[in-house]
Order: C-alpha cells, then structure tokens, then sequence
C-alpha cells in the first residue's frame, strides 16, 4: 500500500475528485480526514463507503476560507489520527462566468481571495507539524484553465494561476524541511461540479485531448496518490496536467 500508516487530510472532499481522492488514498492504507463545508450527508457517505472497504476515515465541517475552522480542522484531524502527512488541498470555489467586460469585480476578487484563503490557511496549519517532522507532501489541485484560459473564466483563471505560483514558492520555502509541494492540473473532469456544461462543449473538450475522452475524477485521484506517495519523493515544484494530452509543458 502506497500509504500504509499515514494520515491525509482532503480539502472539498465530499464529491468529485475530493472524494475519490479520499476512497483511494484510504485504499492504499491512509487514514483519512474527509472535509466538506455543505454537503454533511455526502462527507458521510463517503466516509461510510471508505468504511465499508476497510479503510478508516472521518468527516470534518469546515470553511477553509476561515483561518479559525482550518485550526478546528487541522487539531480534530489530528486528534483522530494524529500528525497530517498529506494534505489534498482541493477545495475550490463557485466559479462565476462572464466576459471580462461584464465581470463584476466583487466576484473576481471573491474568486481570487476564496482561492488563495482555501490552500494558504491549510498549509500553513499543517506545515508547521511537518516542518517538525522533516516530512509531508502537499498537493494542490488547480485547474488546465490556469495556463490555457477560456472564454467566460478570467476569474477561474486568474484565482488557479495564482495557487500554481504559490506552490512554486511553498516548494522552494517548505523544501528544506522535508515537505514537497505540488500541483495537479485538471482538464475537463466529468464531476457534478461540471454537470451544467453543454453535452457539446464536453464533446469538443474530449477531441482535443490525445486520449478522445475527458477525465473522471478517479484519473486525477490517480495523480495525486503519485505525488503524495513517496513514489513521488524527488518531485517537488511540479506542474501535472490531467487532461489526457491536452497541455503539454
């Protein structure tokens, strides 16, 4: 097992790739803190289905964009499991679409602060017991749109090219003391967070990428279990589309 014996906490882990992130990471012998902001009922869910497979794991409310609920997260992860070894930090927030000239800036700023709140506050919790430690893995999940923006998505974009940025500088801060910092870059992932997208746009997504087919989110799952094993233990720093062949770098 990729993880056997080690503690992970995933951010927005109640559905989509949170939550698959979750499932498999505590197939390959996590224990993991499920956390949600909403959905109660779904984090249980997941958290009974890890259950049932003969993982352990525990659903944790918290808003990430709070720094007082992350210290609640972070200290009830560690109560349950003790010290967190990977953080998933996927949480993201609501997207809103618009051209640029219609944009109205309290929704850009939301947006960007929303996201940069969501992975700063959670990592610098739990990179205080891993500087300590000398070890731990951090991956953040950004999105294809930080390097190649769409139409309607300067917010989305602008908000995920900031998290790659940051975790440049995190990787090159925290890799002194044991702790690898990276990013996942998810292309189009057939989630209920990407339910509302026309059968059309998918469709033309799919053909750009090389493998004729968009994500699921246990493919970009899949992508964050190599970073955080230590499979991954001189990766620090890295840019990892999932897109099929979409962008390469």
């Amino acid at each position: 097992m990729w993880l056997e014996g080690r503690v992970a906490l995933v951010t927005g882990a109640s559905r989509g790739i949170g939550a698959a992130t979750a499932k498999l990471f505590a197939r390959e012998g996590a224990r993991v803190c499920v956390n949600y902001r909403a959905n109660e009922a779904a984090a249980r869910a997941v958290v009974e289905e890890i259950g049932a497979a003969g993982g352990t794991a525990v659903a944790v409310r918290a808003d990430v964009t709070e720094r007082a609920e992350v210290e609640h997260l972070v200290r009830t992860a560690e109560e349950a499991f003790g010290p967190v070894d990977v953080l998933v930090a996927n949480a993201g927030m609501r997207v809103h679409l618009a051209p640029f000239l219609a944009y109205p800036w309290e929704e850009f700023e939301a947006k960007l602060l929303g996201e940069a709140k969501g992975v700063f506050f959670v990592a610098q919790a739990v990179a205080r017991s891993m500087s300590a430690r000398r070890s731990g893995a951090i991956v953040v999940v950004s999105s294809g749109l930080s390097r190649h923006p769409g139409d309607g998505f300067c917010a989305h974009s602008a908000a995920k090219a900031a998290l790659d940025g940051l975790v440049r500088a995190l990787a090159l801060e925290l890799g002194p003391f044991g702790i690898r910092v990276n990013t996942v870059a998810p292309g189009l992932t057939l989630t209920d967070a990407t339910a509302f997208l026309p059968e059309a746009a998918k469709a033309a997504s799919a053909q750009r990428s090389c493998l004729r087919r968009n994500a699921e989110p246990e493919d970009v799952a899949g992508a964050i279990l190599a970073l955080a094993a230590d499979t991954g233990r001189h990766v620090t720093g890295a840019y990892v589309p999932v897109d099929g062949g979409v962008v390469m770098p």
